[in-house]
């Protein structure tokens, strides 16, 4: 038992059960407690690898992504480069990197992080320390009046989630109380909800409508942002084109445990993303998508790439490039369960890699 877990406790006997969101909200985020408040998670010594941690060849396409759609959008002379969520700094490192092959987007680019840990600012900092002084921001609200070239790797998926599941009286939000033998759900009473009636008709039994009201405001702010002042905003997560299911879960040490019951504040808990949520929040802007990551990563060079680091490697060398490549894009590690899903302004190109899947699914 942790402290968290003896401050979630108290504060359900006090007040009584607390929403999902609330505790995946707390788990994470927690000021002195949280698991991101204090702690490195990534790579292989954490508690889980994330793409760009598993090959330089996630980076150097999505860096690759980003200068042909500033290209396409007219080479704006200044930019807000962003990364949400920026982990410890990998794949800001590996863009910039990147992108020294045209000075002329480093020159008009401008380096901000979204990121809230004052552990993951100090990491960051150190890895970017002979790339780039970044400039940190809170939330994307933040963001100076500049367009953006936005990545989201892994982001929403750490946002809070609410979960509700239908009746005949309305919908019932699945809560958190203390049980027997620790914390454990209950729902709360039905009310009547249009939206989850409009967007989650339906629903198979035992299933549950995931909705991340955090998420969704990101999203609209993202999509009022690039509708105001241009760019566009790469999402690459875990999830689907629709938010049904019972997909909040925690990892620790690389190994699933018990999402109610495990150390609070030493295990991630995360939710799959529900894509077509934050498409509708992001309505003031385009979204094109949706990709699996495979299929993206193939779309913009990632077997080029490949090929041309194996190069004439010794037999290690190349092992360990199709090794990554192979996790990177099969459909049975993470080339389907990743999806990546663009924000574009409505009256900009098409951006690279969904010429022709330019269409969401309805």
């Amino acid at each position: 038992m942790t402290e968290l877990t003896e401050i979630l406790k108290s504060r359900i006997a006090e007040s009584g059960p607390i929403s999902v969101a609330d505790y995946m909200h707390n788990c994470l985020t927690h000021p002195e407690h949280g698991y991101y408040t204090n702690r490195d998670p990534f790579g292989p010594d954490g508690d889980f690898v994330t793409a760009p941690e598993v090959s330089q060849m996630f980076g150097e396409m999505v860096a690759l992504w980003l200068m042909q759609t500033w290209a396409d959008q007219g080479r704006p002379e200044k930019f807000a480069l962003v990364e949400l969520g920026p982990g410890r700094g990998t794949l800001m490192a590996d863009i910039l990197r990147t992108a020294e092959a045209l000075p002329s987007f480093l020159e008009a680019a401008e380096v901000w992080l979204v990121e809230t840990s004052p552990a993951m600012r100090r990491k960051q900092a150190a890895t970017l320390i002979m790339e780039a002084t970044p400039n940190w921001a809170n939330s994307v609200d933040e963001l100076p009046d500049l367009p953006i070239f936005l990545v989201a790797n892994e982001f929403f998926d750490a946002l809070p989630v609410h979960q509700f599941r239908p009746t005949d009286a309305g919908w019932q939000e699945r809560l958190i109380e203390v049980g027997a033998d620790g914390l454990a759900y209950t729902y709360g009473r039905p009310t009547p909800n249009t939206d989850l009636d409009e967007f989650f008709t339906g629903l198979p039994e035992n299933l549950f409508a995931e909705v991340s009201y955090a998420g969704e405001n990101i999203a609209a702010t993202i999509g009022d942002h690039i509708a105001k002042h241009g760019g566009v905003a790469l999402i690459i997560d875990y999830g689907d084109w629709d938010g049904a299911g019972d997909t909040v879960q925690a990892v620790q040490n690389h190994d699933s445990v018990d999402e109610l019951n495990h150390a609070h504040g030493e295990a991630d808990v995360t939710a799959h993303v529900n894509f077509a949520a934050l498409a509708r929040a992001a309505g003031a802007a385009r979204t094109e998508g949706l990709a699996p990551q495979g299929t993206f990563l193939e779309r913009v060079g990632i077997n080029q790439r490949a090929q041309a680091l194996a190069g004439n490697a010794d037999e290690k060398i190349v092992e360990e490039i199709a090794s990554a490549h192979h996790r990177l894009t099969h459909p049975d590690e993470m080339g389907t369960l990743f999806k990546v899903m663009a924000v574009v302004n409505k009256d900009a190109p098409h951006a690279p890699g969904f010429e022709d899947n330019a269409e969401l699914p309805d």
